[in-house]
């Protein structure tokens, strides 16, 4: 009975060497439902030098407002002429050159770096006003070329656009399919450019307060997030190339099994 016990025993050592610890996969582990934080002034999109800008001018006299707007998208060939003020997805862009400025209709340069959306709008706003251009201007202005390129252990790699003033990392990740089961939550990359100079940040998604204070929480254009593979997926791969997933590693794992019970089952005969 001893030496069935002990065969046992080595069979389950074996089961238990190969199963790799349980990955813990919750976010924000550290924050409870009545936690708050203020932030105070939340981070926006700011304009950057080679950024596109869809500007938009609307106002009671169109012919007026159609003076400082671009000739729309639609003149390109195979699309009809339309209206020039309708719809900022037709109209073509503006791109801030290496010192920040557009060349905007009428006015000329206008220095537009560093500044938020709405901030670009009032700009334009107050000077067609105080210039006495127009007295009514409307002003939309759109982002036209921002993305955030997600990479690693993700449902979906990609390249993904986004239009709105803040996103978080959070909000990044879901838009790629959030992490696979073999993501290191605890050690997630973002690759960011800041004044000519590359910078990586370091969020553990597991601490939400670390997370919240950081400052790639909220990405900027541009950004990489990486997610690294956690120790599991590592081991996935051998030395000759094999996963768990390939025929050739499966054959091998049933050999060794074998090999072993043939060793076991001759050590209990010889004991007899």
């Amino acid at each position: 009975m001893s030496n069935k016990h002990l065969i046992l025993t080595l069979l389950t050592g074996l089961v238990l060497c190969s199963c790799g610890n349980v990955t813990n996969i919750a976010y924000i582990q550290d924050l409870n439902d009545t936690f708050q934080d203020s932030h105070g002034e939340l981070p926006l999109v700011k304009a950057q030098s080679g950024d596109k800008l869809s500007i938009v001018i609307n106002s009671k006299d169109p012919q007026l407002a159609d003076l400082f707007n671009l000739p729309v998208v639609a003149h390109r060939i195979g699309f009809a002429q339309s209206s020039s003020v309708n719809s900022s997805q037709q109209m073509s862009c503006y791109t801030i050159d290496g010192d920040g400025y557009i060349d905007f209709p009428v006015l000329g340069s206008v220095k537009v770096l560093g500044m938020t959306r709405s901030q670009i709008a009032e700009k334009l706003k107050t000077e067609m006003i105080e210039r006495d251009l127009i007295k009514d201007p409307v002003v939309i202005v759109e982002f036209g070329n921002h993305f955030v390129s997600v990479l690693g252990e993700v449902s979906r790699q990609g390249r993904y656009a986004f239009d709105r003033d803040r996103m978080s990392i959070l909000e990044a990740l879901a838009m790629a399919g959030d992490l696979t089961i073999y993501g290191k939550r605890e050690n997630v990359k973002v690759l960011r450019e800041e004044n000519g100079t590359q910078h990586i940040y370091t969020i553990d998604l597991t601490k939400g307060m670390q997370m919240l204070k950081s400052p790639a929480y909220y990405v900027q254009q541009g950004d990489i997030i990486y997610v690294e593979p956690n120790e599991t997926r590592a081991l996935q791969s051998t030395l000759n190339g094999n996963t768990v997933r390939s025929t050739s590693f499966w054959i091998s794992i049933g050999s060794l099994l074998t090999s072993v019970t043939s060793v076991l089952m001759v050590i209990l005969n010889s004991t007899r």
